[in-house]
């Protein structure tokens, strides 16, 4: 189970990576089941004849890396929105 971080906050809820039974690995909040998933990553067959036994590390792998992308996208923001608010604080005149 993971938790999930929304502009560099944490979230409450916790998410799991599972396996379905169709063979696509999604990401899901643990306490609905039934809520479409948040992230579906679904191999073709080609790519499942290279991956073998793999697949489900390479899709947890797959899904931490986006997470992680998405975090440092949203602390970038978060930074420039700060220097973009000092700047003009240095401009008031009082």
């Amino acid at each position: 189970m993971l938790p999930l971080f929304n502009h560099g906050v944490y979230m409450s809820s916790l998410y799991e990576i599972v396996e379905l039974a169709n063979g696509d690995v999604v990401l899901r909040h643990v306490d609905n089941e039934s809520s479409e998933p948040l992230v579906q990553i679904h191999f073709s067959e080609e790519s499942l004849h290279y991956l073998g036994e793999s697949k489900f590390a390479v899709a947890k792998i797959m899904i931490e890396a986006g997470m992680d992308a998405a975090s440092d996208e949203t602390e970038d923001e978060a930074i420039e929105t700060y220097e973009e608010l000092d700047s003009i604080q240095d401009h008031v005149i009082h």
